[in-house]
């Protein structure tokens, strides 16, 4: 599966599926140097989960590939600060140029 930040494809013919997103599961947010590392794994579990949502449309790429926290959970609901990542993009399939 091709997936690129960019909204554009050099040499193919791209044919939008939609918009597909997917996330992370929640997790505690690190206080301290290792949440740079637990992000980079967050962001990863959320990319590997839109690869098989666009999979499942039968896509050939996913362009436009951002990530967001979603949803902050408050302290007091739960005793921690929980977060998770979310990876959003467009699902595409590509044709040749002709």
């Amino acid at each position: 599966m091709y997936v690129s930040s960019s909204e554009f494809l050099d040499g193919s013919r791209v044919l939008p599926i939609g918009k597909i997103s997917a996330a992370s599961a929640w997790h505690a947010e690190p206080a301290d140097a290792a949440a740079d590392e637990a992000c980079d794994d967050w962001r990863e579990a959320a990319l590997q989960e839109l690869i098989r949502r666009a999979e499942d449309v039968d896509a050939d790429a996913i362009l436009d590939v951002d990530y967001e926290t979603d949803g902050v959970v408050p302290v007091d609901e739960t005793g921690v600060r929980l977060r998770r990542v979310r990876a959003v993009g467009t699902a595409v399939r590509l044709g040749s140029r002709g």
